[in-house]
C-alpha cells in the first residue's frame, strides 16, 4: 500500500516526484500537472500532497495519508471549481491562505485542480504568491497542458507531464479499488478510452452505458438534413436531462441550507432584500455549475463520437489496432463501408471543430447542427 497505488501507467511521473519528497534540495514550491483528461493530474497532485505530510515518505497507511487523500487534512486544500472559471475573489482568498505557516503538518499544501481556468485577472492575483512563496507552502496546479496555463503562472512551476496510462492498468484499478469484475472493468477502460473517472462512472452506472450506446448509434442514423438537426437535438436534451439530474437535488438542499443559515422562511412568498441577495447569488453560482456540467456531458459524447469514426477509420485501413468501440463493432463496420477513409477523417475534423467551439462559447445547438450536417451518411 502506497499514496502512489491510484497513480496508474504514469511511472515515469512518480520518480521525480519521490526524489523530492526525500531530497530537499530536489523541492521546489509549485508544480504544474499536466496531462490528458482522465490521465490523473488531481490524483498524483494528492498522492504528492500526502506523501509530503507522510514521516515515511507516503506509506498509503498513516493519519496524515489518509486524511490528505480523502481531503481532510488541515494543511492540505483542494480547490476544485464547478463554474467555468476561478475568478480574482477566489485567487486573493488562496493568496491569502498561501501565506499561513502549515498548522499540524510539515507543508501547507494547495492544488488547484483547474489551473486552466484561472482567469487573467486572477493569474495576476496570485503571481506574487508564486514569485515570493511562503516558508513551507506548496502549489500544485493542474491543467490539460502547458499552453492552457497563463505564461507568468507557468513559468513560474517545475513540470510534470503524465499521459494516458493503458486500457489494462485502468482495468486492474477499478478490479483492485472498486471490486468491478474483470470483463466489464476492461470494457470500460477501452470504451473511456483510458481516462480512469469516466471508466469507473462506465462500470458503475447502467444509465451512462446507455448514453454512451444511445450516441454512438447515432452515427448510422444521420442520412438527410432533418436527422443530422434531430441528432444535435438528441445530443443537447441527453446533456440537460444528465445536467438535471444532477444538479437538480443538491441545487435545492444549497438553497435551503443557505435560508435556513440566513433564518429565513423558506415559505414566505417574498424575502427581504439581504436574503434575495444572497439566493440570486446562488442561483447564478448554480447557472454557471450547470452550464459547465451541461458542456462536459456534450463533449464526453462527443469523443465517443469521435471513437466510432476514429474505429472506423482503422477498419478501413486494415489496421491491427484494436477498437475502442468492439462492442459496437456492426455500427462500426457500417461506416467503414460506406465512408471513404478521406471523409472519415473530415468526419472527424467536424467533432474536433465542434468541441472547440462549445469552448469557445458558441450555443452548443448551433455548433452541434454543422458538426451533424457533415456526419450525413453519403448517398
Amino acid at each position: 500500500m502506497s499514496v502512489w497505488s491510484d497513480v496508474v501507467g504514469q511511472e515515469h511521473a512518480i520518480e521525480p516526484l519521490e526524489r523530492a519528497v526525500s531530497d530537499p534540495a530536489a523541492m521546489t514550491h509549485a508544480w504544474l500537472f499536466t496531462g490528458p483528461p482522465g490521465s490523473g493530474r488531481s490524483v498524483a497532485a494528492r498522492a504528492f500532497a500526502a506523501a509530503l505530510q507522510c514521516p515515511r515518505g507516503g506509506c498509503g497507511e498513516c493519519k496524515e495519508c489518509r486524511n490528505a487523500l480523502d481531503g481532510t487534512h488541515a494543511d492540505v486544500d483542494v480547490i476544485a471549481t464547478e463554474g467555468l472559471s476561478i475568478k480574482v475573489e477566489q485567487a486573493r482568498d488562496l493568496a491569502a491562505l498561501a501565506s499561513h505557516s502549515p498548522t499540524v503538518g510539515r507543508y501547507r499544501v494547495i492544488v488547484v485542480e483547474d489551473a486552466d481556468r484561472l482567469t487573467e485577472r486572477a493569474a495576476d492575483a496570485l503571481l506574487k504568491a508564486l514569485e515570493e512563496p511562503a516558508p513551507r507552502t506548496v502549489w500544485m496546479l493542474c491543467a490539460p497542458s502547458v499552453e492552457d496555463v497563463i505564461i507568468t503562472i507557468r513559468s513560474r512551476s517545475r513540470h510534470v507531464r503524465l499521459r494516458t496510462p493503458p486500457v489494462e492498468a485502468v482495468a486492474d484499478l477499478l478490479v483492485r479499488r472498486d471490486g468491478v469484475d474483470h470483463a466489464m472493468a476492461l470494457y470500460a477502460a477501452r470504451a473511456a478510452q483510458s481516462h480512469v473517472g469516466l471508466a469507473r462512472r462506465l462500470a458503475r452506472d447502467e444509465h451512462a452505458r446507455i448514453r454512451r450506446h444511445d450516441v454512438i448509434s447515432m452515427t448510422a442514423a444521420i442520412t438527410g438534413v432533418g436527422e443530422a438537426v434531430g441528432a444535435a437535438a438528441d445530443l443537447v436534451k441527453i446533456a440537460g436531462e444528465e445536467s438535471a439530474a444532477a444538479s437538480g437535488e443538491r441545487d435545492a438542499a444549497e438553497k435551503a441550507r443557505l435560508l435556513e443559515v440566513l433564518g429565513a422562511d423558506p415559505t414566505a412568498r417574498t424575502q427581504p432584500p439581504h436574503v434575495r441577495s444572497q439566493v440570486n447569488a446562488l442561483e447564478k453560482e448554480q447557472k454557471s455549475r450547470a452550464t459547465r456540467f451541461t458542456r462536459d456531458v456534450l463533449d464526453r459524447a462527443l469523443v465517443d463520437l469521435l471513437s466510432v469514426y476514429r474505429d472506423a477509420l482503422v477498419l478501413r485501413a486494415g489496421a491491427a489496432s484494436s477498437l475502442v468501440n468492439e462492442d459496437s463493432r456492426q455500427v462500426v463496420a457500417r461506416l467503414a463501408e460506406v465512408f471513404e477513409a478521406e471523409q472519415l477523417l473530415s468526419a472527424m475534423e467536424a467533432i474536433g471543430l465542434a468541441r472547440e467551439r462549445i469552448g469557445a462559447n458558441v450555443a452548443p445547438q448551433l455548433a452541434l447542427e454543422a458538426m451533424a450536417l457533415d456526419l450525413r451518411l453519403p448517398r
